[in-house]
């Protein structure tokens, strides 16, 4: 009697222990509800100081936690492990996760500041009527160079990429739909091409271009091409104008041919247990003082119209990152092409990755 006494004890310790620790872990992860917001962002893409205002500013403690890519946020919340108030992503994966159930809509009523927001980056297809998704920043993809190190060469197409004399000297970003799409453009293909021999032809055109990559690499391409490690990089163009903060020698092209014009929006995601939370962070950072501080850290192309008039001129002014309407009227937006074929896009990526080495 007495063990089966001290059994029982012991279980109910072990079992009061294990209680505690997953309400101690929960509260960490971003499960405890109305005094936290979980945010769930790509790396380095909000400036610090905004989180620490807006604490101070509603009273919640922010949870800050970030993604690589589209995919592995998609897949982490489709999971539902961890609760997320917040997250960032792009528009094709907006669209995807809109019609697999993953985001909350949003209630316009309760973001007044969504009227700074210009008219021309609204109502956007990928998301009709922002019922899902308010704009956050904007940009494209292109390519950053140092005429420095290249003889005084420019670039004007992707075609210039295939150079011999480039060999050992591009990084590329790890990203499947931009090196691939970059590829269909260069054989003026679009970047959303699902033709079965548009997609071969790009990969062995991108086969060709191996001798003169130097990596595939992830967030640290900026500090390589910063720290001149190699000339030429292929890059979102938010990255593009932080590296040139870092090393003023540097340009970025968008080439003629036409790349991807990308939007990354603010969406609550269904795990959300702080709903009026993330409300609250939308309309802050809808804030034209707190949007023109975020762009000016970022880096990136701000969608807030009245943020762009607190920018300096040499920000908002510059056209390699606020280009004229004649060049990204020939830039593509990417579409969801679908599990499969996306899954295929990135069978090919790393077929290429793998023939590299």
């Amino acid at each position: 009697m007495k063990q089966l006494v001290r059994l029982f004890v012991a279980v109910f310790i072990i079992a009061g222990g294990l209680m505690y620790l997953t309400s101690y872990l929960n509260s960490s992860e971003g499960y405890s509800g109305s005094d936290t917001l979980t945010i769930y962002n790509w790396g380095d893409y909000i400036d610090p100081e905004l989180i620490k205002e807006f604490e101070k500013e509603s009273g919640l403690k922010v949870i800050y936690q970030t993604f690589d890519s589209n995919e592995a946020m998609m897949t982490k919340i489709e999971q539902g492990g961890t609760t997320f108030d917040i997250s960032i992503p792009s528009e094709y994966a907006i669209d995807k996760m809109k019609g697999e159930g993953l985001l909350l809509p949003i209630d316009h009523t309760k973001i007044p500041n969504l009227k700074n927001i210009d008219p021309n980056f609204m109502d956007l297809p990928f998301d009709p009527g922002n019922v899902y998704s308010i704009p956050y920043f904007w940009g494209t993809v292109g390519i950053i160079y140092n005429p420095d190190l290249l003889g005084g060469r420019t670039f004007k197409s992707w075609n210039d990429l295939w150079s011999p004399d480039l060999r050992n000297n591009i990084l590329l970003v790890d990203g499947a739909r931009e090196v691939i799409g970059f590829g269909l453009n260069s054989l003026g293909y679009s970047l959303n091409d699902t033709n079965e021999d548009h997609l071969q032809a790009a990969k062995r055109k991108l086969g060709d271009l191996t001798p003169n990559i130097k990596a595939i690499v992830g967030d640290e391409i900026k500090m390589l091409l910063a720290e001149e490690e190699a000339a030429v990089g292929v890059v979102w163009s938010g990255d593009a104008s932080e590296i040139m903060d870092e090393n003023d020698k540097l340009d970025y092209v968008i080439p003629e041919e036409g790349s991807n014009l990308w939007f990354d929006n603010i969406v609550i995601p269904k795990t959300a247990k702080n709903i009026e939370g993330a409300h609250a962070f939308i309309n802050f950072m809808l804030d034209p003082e707190h949007a023109a501080q975020n762009a000016e850290y970022v880096g990136y192309a701000t969608p807030n119209a009245e943020a762009l008039k607190l920018l300096p001129e040499e920000i908002s002014g510059d056209e390699r990152f606020y280009p004229r309407a004649e060049l990204t009227n020939k830039l593509e937006v990417y579409k969801n092409l679908g599990k499969k074929m996306l899954s295929h896009y990135n069978e090919l990526f790393l077929e290429f990755k793998m023939h590299r080495k």
